[in-house]
């Protein structure tokens, strides 16, 4: 199973628009982040977890293969911008992606972008199938297994996702995240890998802070923890993931770049 990060940062992206600080600056490739997005790969499934409208950028980053699902956490612009680039993916199977979101997400995509759902679609429009699910019942792609976790993102209900591949190893991935109730890190408890936000360093009110993000990390207790979703404020990679080590004491948690690829046999 491996997770590859394909954007860590959040809805205005790193650098952000005409700001000169030293991490816009910045000539690290590390502190260049676009918009959240990631691919896990399991033995017989390739997932997208969001598609933003960095998307098509990012698939240029890695090999062109078959997308089995895409799994969308809620229908924010920086996590669903990138759907009308899916058309180069219904080459495979039934020549549709199949796109797995909750209903209150699936209306918005269908008012946003009507013209994925008429009778007679436009050509070269993307064949698109929208799967409602629901938090807390398990569905399958192929033989894995996908998990939907109830997170609020302010006010806002979205979803969070565990991901259980048949080989028993398992991701969690949870984005935009100010909250969630106790049964939700319960079903995160013995992930291999956590994939979480972490906006900044002073709080906010629709994401948790770095210091959230820790401290929800240390009750899931991840063999590996991967911090995302970060504006500029986040301060510059090296710098951060120095001072995080210093806080946790521990290797197993480090911010999450761009191109980043996570893997566990």
């Amino acid at each position: 199973m491996k997770i590859t990060i394909l954007g860590s940062g959040t809805s205005t992206g790193v650098p952000q628009i005409g700001c000169r600080c030293e991490v816009c600056t910045s000539t690290n490739p590390k502190d260049r982040r676009l918009r959240c997005s990631s691919i896990v790969e399991t033995e017989d499934a390739r997932l997208l977890l969001d598609c933003g409208p960095d998307f098509r950028e990012q698939m240029l980053t890695v090999p062109f293969d078959r997308l089995d699902g895409v799994l969308i956490t809620h229908e924010h612009y920086d996590h669903t911008g990138g759907i009308d680039d899916l058309r180069p993916f219904c080459v495979w199977g039934d020549h549709c992606v199949n796109i797995y979101l909750d209903s209150y997400t699936a209306q918005h995509l269908r008012d946003r972008l009507p013209y994925f759902f008429r009778t007679k679609l436009y050509p070269g429009v993307a064949h698109i199938r929208l799967n409602e699910i629901e938090p807390y019942k398990p569905f399958l792609i192929g033989r894995t297994q996908v998990v939907p976790l109830p997170i609020m993102h302010g006010q806002l209900p979205i979803l969070g996702f565990r991901i259980n591949c048949p080989s028993g190893r398992s991701v969690g991935y949870v984005t935009d995240m100010s909250s969630c109730e106790e049964r939700v890190k319960e079903c995160l408890s013995g992930v291999d890998i956590l994939v979480v936000n972490a906006l900044r360093f002073e709080p906010h009110p629709a994401h948790q802070s770095l210091e959230e993000a820790i401290a929800f990390a240390r009750q899931i207790n991840a063999p590996v923890t991967r911090f995302i979703h970060f504006s500029h404020h986040i301060g510059l990679h090296d710098v951060t993931n120095s001072r995080l080590f210093d806080i946790t004491h521990s290797d197993s948690m480090a911010l999450a770049f761009d191109e980043e690829v996570i893997s566990v046999e």
